[in-house]
């Protein structure tokens, strides 16, 4: 089979989520309609947040760079299909594919990160409500988002600059509306059992220890709350939480939900329809869940609107 190393001018083709012509004009509203609504909600969160001193704690601290890495997702996601549809155009340059499976895994590591930031502070503030301005300071959260940071940064490059070392067949059909990172591996014809390994490796500690730490975090905050005497309080404590509990299943049940596609359906077909649940859902749906459930929040929404 002939192959080649791949240059700046080569390019992979998008497929796309259907190639009927007659359907192009529907999914390019749809999606310009989710990632204008995603981009709009999102940036009031982060303006919510900026304006009011109220919001002006970790909480909030967190969920605007939520809301923030959750318009960049999107934008690493959608925009790119949505230019392709708009100039009937299916190509994605080589350098252009990988940059776009470097900011993909980047900003869905951070993701990870902040949701695990986010449980943390929830067990801070209600397992030790006494000590939380002591222990969330600006320097910790700061620290957080840092380290969050910097872990997944190292982590988008490892899988970017791996894919270098592939070489491409002349068939560089990608059956996805962006570069999917399993799919680009499958496209390979040089050995690539190294960057297989990698995405499993990683995948399973980076999604694994965030989603580790925040199941800790709610086992000690349902046990702090079930000790708690008055129901008033009980309600209370639940009701902080609520949100993000929110936010996290909706995340997580999303993405599990097409891994567990991905391993009964093998139609690469199937399985673009399915990651929409991930990459487009949960950005669309965080400023709803995180607008409706929080009265501080919905307070400082009719401030700023």
């Amino acid at each position: 089979m002939e192959s080649e190393n791949q240059s700046g001018t080569a390019e992979f083709l998008l497929l796309g989520l259907s190639e009927d012509p007659e359907l192009q004009p529907l999914l390019f509203g749809l999606f310009l309609t989710i990632y204008l609504v995603t981009v709009l909600g999102n940036l009031l969160i982060i303006l919510a947040v900026s304006s009011d001193s109220h919001l002006h704690i970790p909480m909030y601290f967190f969920l605007s760079h939520l809301s923030f890495t959750d318009i960049c997702f999107s934008t690493t996601t959608v925009l790119k299909m949505l230019v392709n549809i708009q100039r009937q155009s299916k190509s994605i340059s080589y350098t252009g594919c990988l940059t776009q499976v470097g900011f993909v895994w980047f900003f869905a590591g951070l993701e990870n990160f902040l949701l695990a930031a986010m449980a943390y502070d929830r067990y801070v503030a209600i397992c030790y409500p006494l000590r939380y301005m002591v222990i969330m300071t600006l320097h910790l959260c700061s620290l957080l988002i840092l380290l969050s940071l910097i872990i997944s940064t190292a982590d988008a490059l490892l899988h970017s600059l791996l894919l270098l070392r592939l070489s491409f067949c002349i068939d560089l059909e990608i059956p996805h509306f962006f570069c999917d990172l399993a799919e680009i591996i499958k496209l390979a014809c040089s050995d690539s059992f190294i960057n297989n390994i990698l995405v499993y490796l990683m995948s399973s500690i980076l999604g694994g220890v965030p989603l580790f730490a925040i199941i800790f975090s709610y086992i000690q905050i349902v046990s702090s709350i079930l000790q708690m005497p008055s129901s008033g309080g009980k309600y209370k404590a639940f009701s902080t939480c609520g949100s993000h509990l929110s936010v996290v299943c909706l995340f997580y049940g999303t993405a599990f939900g097409v891994y567990i596609n991905s391993a009964v359906n093998h139609s690469s077909k199937k399985a673009a329809v399915a990651s929409v649940m991930y990459t487009v859902v949960p950005p669309i749906l965080n400023p709803f869940i995180y607008s409706l459930r929080n009265r501080d929040m919905k307070g400082a929404l009719r401030k700023l609107i």
